[in-house]
């Protein structure tokens, strides 16, 4: 689930704060990665964004050998206080035509520092690494997004390399005549590349599900890796079967509350439901609960 914070200032329905005021509460880790770590096991202890959608998007054998990065299409916007991140991948509005004009010009950049750019997807570009390639933190663009891209710049001593590759990128995409061609369709440039998410595959990974209903490559990447079925959650249909289901990437609230909260509410009567929230909130609904009438009903997530 996405963060409770998604959720402010909906009002709950009546089912459904009844239903969370007497469930199960737990606190846990909060963000994307320890949210993920409650659910796969990797083995060694590394999760890596990158390396894991590689194998969605490519397969393992692509992805085994290598280390991986991301190094998403970005539209950064100069602003009187800095630059801001705007968008990356999807949100672009990519397709192959992008990629075949861009690429040329960006893959001798990088080839001279010794990694390969490709696109196997428009939207997911990747930088394939030595395996012993020394990464410094990077931010996710989820993190980033609307904020000064300064704030959230590599660091360390590992970090140069890496400022430099980024702005020599931004020239070369700043000065590439698609950009204009771009704008002149109604689309923003693509000027900037955003790295994140490097690593390597774990040599092994599980999960205490029978099934994956996600839309995020790296979960697919994942489960890919465990041997657990995988497909998107339009298709899940009986939360009794059992199965993790991932919801972080829905936009409305009001729909993920009407197609998903209310109907896993329903379920709970015959299974066990557990609401895992990114910011680390857990709601685990049991049939029993119904009984602790005592507890007054939650009118809102975030309240």
């Amino acid at each position: 689930m996405p963060p409770v914070a998604k959720f402010a200032g909906i009002a709950l329905p009546d089912a459904l704060g009844k239903a969370l005021a007497r469930a199960d509460r737990a606190a846990a880790g909060a963000g994307e990665e320890a949210q993920l770590a409650r659910h796969f096991r990797p083995l060694p202890n590394r999760w890596s964004p990158a390396a894991l959608a590689r194998v969605a998007d490519a397969g393992l054998v692509d992805a085994q050998p290598h280390g991986w990065l991301r190094a998403d299409p970005a539209h950064i916007r100069p602003d009187i206080n800095g630059a801001r991140l705007l968008g990356t991948g999807r949100v672009l509005g990519l397709d192959q035509r992008d990629v075949d004009a861009l690429l040329p010009a960006l893959r001798p950049l990088f080839g001279d520092a010794g990694f390969l750019l490709d696109a196997p997807h428009p939207e997911r570009w990747y930088l394939r690494l030595p395996r012993d390639t020394r990464l410094p933190p990077f931010a996710a663009p989820d993190v980033a997004l609307g904020d000064d891209v300064f704030e959230h710049g590599p660091e360390g001593p590992d970090a140069r390399r890496w400022r430099v590759l980024a702005s020599e990128a931004q020239v070369t995409l700043h000065n590439h005549p698609h950009n204009a061609a771009r704008l002149a369709a109604g689309k923003v440039p693509v000027n900037s590349l955003w790295f994140w998410g490097g690593g390597v595959l774990p040599d092994a990974m599980s999960g205490n599900f029978p099934r994956v209903f996600s839309d995020d490559p790296a979960v697919l990447g994942a489960a890919r890796l465990a041997n657990i079925p995988a497909m998107p959650p339009t298709t899940f249909a009986d939360a009794a079967a059992g199965g993790l289901l991932d919801l972080r990437s829905l936009r409305d609230p009001q729909a993920l509350i009407d197609r998903w909260l209310l109907p896993a509410v329903a379920s709970a009567s015959e299974a066990d439901v557990l609401l895992d929230f990114t910011g680390g909130s857990q709601f685990t609904l049991r049939r029993g609960q119904r009984w602790r009438v005592w507890r007054k009903p939650l009118t809102s997530l975030t309240a």
